[in-house]
């Protein structure tokens, strides 16, 4: 099985092509002065792909980060798998950016992603609990025994560890979490779905 995974929600972009034992290839890509990352995701994919003599008729599945992050990226992200995962006719499973963090966190992680409006996502105890305010997510790590993951901006805020001072192999964590989750779920492109924690910042009549 060759599982193609991609995300373009967080501030970089991550695209993975493994089997169900091993990576086959791994790439990071990074804004440009110019473009956003998932202005280059096709073109990585392809890069990807052809690096190990795969032709996209030979795809299984297709995992992605469905968010919250950027609505751009959320957006690009859902379109391309949906896309891919209905011309080809295999499985999409979407993974939220909160459970991928989560694994960066050890033991009882907490994770808190600014969700701006004096807000984070937040996902602890081993589910996301939403939108949620600082105050609230605050008393909440004062009085628990968490391991903090967090962002630059909110790091000074939490305290815990920035997810965005690491290198860290966050579309390796996605690829293995997609594996995970074929398990219990169909994979059923048209199911796949971006996760709108609240509505995009745009003032609609």
């Amino acid at each position: 099985m060759k599982i193609l995974a991609f995300d373009t929600c967080l501030d970089k972009m991550y695209v993975v092509l493994r089997t169900e034992k091993e990576i086959l290839s791994s790439e990071i890509i990074e804004n440009t002065e110019t473009k956003y990352h998932s202005a280059f995701l096709i073109s990585t994919i392809k890069k990807i792909l052809k690096k190990n003599n795969t032709l996209p008729q030979e795809l299984d599945v297709i995992g992605i980060n469905i968010g919250p992050g950027s609505f751009t990226g959320i957006r690009a992200c859902t379109t391309v798998a949906r896309v891919m995962a209905q011309q080809l006719g295999i499985k999409a499973v979407g993974v939220s950016s909160l459970e991928i963090l989560s694994k960066l966190g050890g033991e009882n992680p907490l994770v808190a992603l600014d969700a701006r409006k004096n807000k984070a996502y937040l996902w602890c105890d081993n589910e996301i609990k939403g939108a949620i305010e600082l105050e609230r997510i605050q008393e909440l790590i004062k009085n628990g025994s968490y391991n903090v993951i967090t962002d630059d901006r909110l790091k000074k805020t939490f305290g815990g560890t920035s997810y965005q001072e690491g290198n860290y192999p966050l579309g390796e964590i996605l690829s293995e979490l997609v594996l995970d989750k074929l398990k219990t779920q169909s994979g059923n492109w048209a199911e796949l779905r971006p996760l709108y924690i609240q509505p995009p910042p745009v003032n609609q009549k």
